[in-house]
């Protein structure tokens, strides 16, 4: 007969002597209370029951006789009180295999719970002694563990697999010898404050798929990483960038999946936090301290966010990225490092924003590799070396960011490309350093109280340097080394030890507008064999004479102001200086030309030119840069040379005279005509454009109407940001780099995708537009692409309507013309095609369809690459080849054609 309520006593009174029996006993719902004792049996609950230990927790224990304690099939099945222990092999002591287990104030030991249908609840209990696990919930699970203990374990604490769901609330997971917490397959948890200490491997393990979730959680005394997200992940090797010697002169990203906010990870053995390859991983207002390794690593293809996180006292770098990661950081704080407070290298991304990185042994920000890295409102304080280092082919842009206290330099740029705009930087050996093959830019930059050097600009580089101020430098406050190219702006150096600006040896700056002011040397120094233009140009209350000129030298200086100084002006014997429309105010000794003096005296011949007289310091002399027309004819020639493109070099040609005439009337003191030299060229891919527009810039140079004329080349990837606001200065800094040149747009059709009003690309189109306007001497914009396309790329905006007035068409190249090209690429490889080659070739490219995947000259370099690599083939089973052999191209060279 069942019964609703049963005892069990395993001696005395009691109605049933095992649990077993009982429950074979009982009605569905009843409640079975069991006396004090050890009940060694197996116990199988397959319906409604529950099972109480009669004087509480701690009297009643059930030992497995075999397989586990007590397994529930089915049914809501209740366990208050009880003690559970396994066979200590790796057989569960409590398995749930289907319905509903709940564990109140219950002990497990000698085995796991494991969980592998159905649900689960453990309330106030204890697993320790464990093999394996300490709880395993598996296939489609789902359990709620609330204040826990997981102990003692022989492997992990709590793993969940496959698809198992867990809400675990006020638990601790301590002295297990795997990790803490591990998640696999497409396993999802809720953990909130818990803890977890004192284990093995990692305090959290969470493999690609899976989604656990962490909230007031504290993972401490740790033996690797405290947390790891992607099994397999390993903590590459991060070695610390140290700054050593010093120059002495100068995929698609998904929504996070592990995420942990307001947590606590301390005490690890190895790194904080390792986010390896396929790893989303997000934490919020977290802190992470006291690591045996770095704090926080993300690499492979991991993806890491962080907002309001705290990386301090760690002995290694506090943030590494590496390989193809990526890393966002928002309000974050990196303090106290023993390496580097961020190392970035590879191919990863980097973005921090409103962060501080502070007091750091080595330097505070290393950026290298192929990284694309930007910092945004940040602040770099206290580094044993540099603040922040950029080198190799990386990409980096800071903005609006304070760096200070740094003892070597605030940044320096080593072969890379930087954007710096609205910089502080104070109090650091080095303001600012750049050494690089790129163009990098300086805008709106403050550089105050360094030690030595405000902004140094190394040999052969070129920068742009626009606005801002340069104060209190120990030395000078801009150097500028041998053979550099820099274009300075609307810049004030003032309170200098040092020379305010210094030009050295085979540099050639253009500097406008700037004011350099109480220098305890010169106010310029132009360093022997130096060059250069300033104009327009404030020189004040210097200690030595405000303006120096070595041997050799010959800058120009056109409008610029001397005054409120002992001494304007010091030149060597045979220094070649020029000036124009100079003025002087308030000079003790004054010798420098002013306008008056150089109206009065005359135009001259230029100091320093071939048959000039000597000149002396003083001399005045007439305002008539070299401009370079005599080179117009091997310009032009050249132009002529180009295969095709008869009308296209006509209107070039056309062009040219045009800005001859124009620039003879300005200088004559007359109105130029309107003309806009900003151009389109429409053409198909490998019609010439890009070769005609470098040639374009080399003209407007040669006729003075472009300071430089070299090409920059940029596309929608270069000008169009990945989110708001960062188009814009995206596109400036490109433009800018343009400066005194040609920009030229490649397939400029794609800033107005058809159909996409609201696309990133009409925001840089209306920055083009301002910058135009801005620098409409300074710079021209060839936009280029397919002609049908064009149209509406003009029509987009009234402004570019308005300033792009003249198109030029490239139509394709005849088959005769890619001989030709064909011809050319021979002879200046030292090949030589006969007539029955070049008859071949024509009829290879009279039969190429003229699909839209013709490349015109591409295709033709791509045939005569295809038939010296045929003639190599050919000449290399000949014994004994003549100089024929080896150069001439026959007509079995000829590629084959392709339908």
């Amino acid at each position: 007969m069942k019964r609703n309520a049963l005892r069990v006593a395993d001696r005395g009174w009691g109605t049933h002597r095992t649990v077993t029996a009982a429950v074979r006993a009982a009605d569905e719902g009843a409640v079975i209370h069991v006396q004090p004792g050890d009940y060694r049996e197996s116990v199988v609950l397959d319906r409604d029951i529950t099972l109480i230990a009669e004087k509480g927790p701690g009297t009643v224990r059930v030992v497995a006789a075999h397989g586990p304690a007590i397994t529930v099939r089915g049914g809501t099945c209740e366990l208050r009180d009880l003690t559970a222990e396994g066979t200590a092999g790796r057989e569960p002591a409590v398995l749930v295999r289907g319905g509903r287990a709940v564990l109140d104030h219950c002990a497990v030991s000698g085995g796991r719970v494991e969980i592998g249908r159905g649900t689960a609840e453990l309330r106030t209990c204890t697993v320790e002694n464990a093999e394996g696990s300490g709880v395993l919930v598996t296939g489609t699970a789902q359990v709620v563990v609330e204040d826990c203990v997981i102990r003692s374990t022989a492997g992990h604490g709590l793993t969940l697999t496959d698809a198992a769901r867990a809400e675990v609330r006020h638990t601790t997971v301590e002295r297990a010898t795997g990790c803490g917490i591990v998640l696999t397959g497409e396993s999802q948890g809720t953990f909130d404050a818990c803890t977890v200490r004192h284990v093995g491997d990692a305090g959290l393990l969470a493999q690609p798929r899976s989604r656990p979730l962490l909230r007031d959680c504290r993972l401490h005394d740790i033996g690797t990483q405290g947390v790891r997200s992607a099994d397999g992940a390993s903590a590459a090797a991060v070695t610390p960038a140290a700054e050593e010697g010093e120059h002495a002169a100068a995929a698609e990203r998904g929504a996070p999946r592990t995420r942990l906010e307001t947590c606590e990870i301390f005490r690890t053995g190895g790194e904080g936090v390792l986010a390896g390859d396929a790893a989303r991983l997000r934490m919020d207002d977290c802190q992470i301290r006291e690591t045996g390794g770095a704090g926080v690593i993300a690499a492979g293809t991991g993806h890491v966010e962080m907002e309001r996180v705290r990386v301090v006292d760690v002995p290694g770098t506090g943030l590494a990225v590496l390989e193809d990661a990526e890393l966002r950081v928002r309000g974050g704080t990196v303090a106290r490092t023993g390496a580097n407070g961020l190392h970035a290298t590879d191919r990863c991304t980097v973005r921090l924003t409103e962060c501080e990185i502070a007091t750091t042994a080595y330097t505070a920000l290393h950026v290298a590799g192929s990284v694309r890295a930007e910092l945004r409102s940040c602040t770099v304080r206290d580094s044993a070396q540099h603040a922040v280092h950029v080198e190799g082919a990386a990409d980096f842009t800071a903005e609006d960011t304070r760096i200070e206290r740094a003892r070597m330099a605030g940044v320096d740029v080593k072969d890379a490309d930087a954007v710096l705009r609205g910089l502080v930087v104070a109090d650091t050996e080095t303001g600012i350093r750049l050494d690089s093959r790129h163009r990098p830019l300086l805008a709106d930059c403050e550089v105050l109280r360094p030690a030595r050097t405000g902004v140094e600009i190394a040999a052969g580089t070129s920068a742009l340097l626009v606005g801002g101020r340069i104060e209190g430098s120990g030395s000078a406050g801009v150097f500028l080394d041998e053979r550099s190219e820099a274009w300075i702006e609307d810049l004030t150096v003032s309170d200098s030890q040092g020379s305010g600006l210094v030009i050295w040896a085979g540099a050639r700056p253009r500097v406008r507008s700037v004011t350099i002011a109480g220098t305890t040397k010169n106010g310029v120094y132009a360093g022997d064999g130096s060059g250069g233009l300033l104009e327009d140009c404030t020189i004040s209350a210097t200690g030595y004479p405000a303006v120096y000129v070595g041997s050799k030298a010959s800058p120009l200086l056109r409008r610029c102001l001397v005054r409120d100084t002992d001494e304007d002006l010091s030149q060597a014997d045979d220094a070649a200086a020029r000036f124009e429309q100079c003025r002087t105010s308030g000079v003790t000794a004054s010798t420098l030309p002013t306008a008056d003096a150089g109206a009065a005296a005359g135009p001259l011949h230029a100091a320093g030119t071939a048959g000039a007289p000597a000149t002396g310091p003083g001399t005045a002399v007439a305002v008539r840069e070299g401009t370079g027309e005599d080179r117009l004819p091997e310009l032009l020639a050249e132009l002529g040379d180009l295969v095709g493109l008869e009308s296209v070099k006509r209107e070039v040609e056309s062009m040219a005279k045009l800005m001859q005439l124009v620039k003879r009337r300005q200088e004559a003191g007359l109105q130029p005509p309107p003309l806009s030299r900003h151009l389109v060229f429409a053409g198909n891919p490998g019609t010439g454009k890009t070769t005609v527009a470098r040639l374009y810039g080399r003209l407007l140079a040669a006729l003075g109407l472009l300071t430089d004329g070299h090409l920059v080349e940029a596309d929608r990837g270069a000008l169009v940001g990945e989110y708001v606001g960062h188009t814009a200065p995206r596109t400036t800094a490109v433009f800018k780099r343009a400066l005194g040149g040609v920009l030229f747009i490649d397939e400029a059709y794609s800033l107005v995708p058809a159909g996409q009003s609201t696309d990133f690309g009409q925001e840089a189109i209306s920055t083009l537009v301002k910058l135009m306007e801005d620098h409409r001497d300074d710079v021209v914009v060839i936009a280029a692409g397919y002609p049908q396309d064009m149209e509406r790329l003009i029509d987009s905006n009234p402004g570019l309507a308005s300033r792009f007035t003249r198109t030029l068409r490239f139509d394709d190249y005849s088959s005769q013309d890619l001989v030709r090209i064909v011809e050319h690429q021979a002879a200046r490889h030292e090949y030589r095609i006969g007539d029955d080659t070049a008859a071949a070739l024509l009829d290879h490219f009279g039969s190429i369809a003229r699909t839209e995947r013709f490349g015109n000259g591409r295709t033709a370099r791509q045939v005569f690459q295809q038939m010296t690599e045929q003639h190599a083939m050919r000449v290399a089973d000949l014994s004994d080849p003549d100089a024929d052999d080896l150069t001439v191209l026959l007509p079995v060279d000829v590629p084959a054609a392709v339908s």
